[in-house]
């Protein structure tokens, strides 16, 4: 039987990763926006998963524009 991998399962991200994202997410919006190009950039800068973006976005209600993730 083939096994299906959730790419979603990943470990959590440290308090100080957390605090760090929040804040770049938070810098980064306009209008409780952000550009889908700017999540692949926060996430490689930040050195985690860009599912995390997404996770963190929606906490913080912040909308992905024109997400090319799927995540919004």
């Amino acid at each position: 039987m083939l096994e299906i991998k959730d790419f979603r399962k990943h470990k959590d991200l440290t308090s100080e990763q957390q605090e760090e994202l929040e804040a770049c997410l938070l810098k980064t919006s306009q209008e409780d926006h952000v550009p889908c190009a700017s999540a692949p950039a926060i996430a490689e800068s930040l050195v985690i998963p860009a599912a995390e973006i997404c996770k963190t976005a929606n906490k913080l209600n912040i909308r992905i524009k024109k997400c090319l993730l799927g995540c919004f």
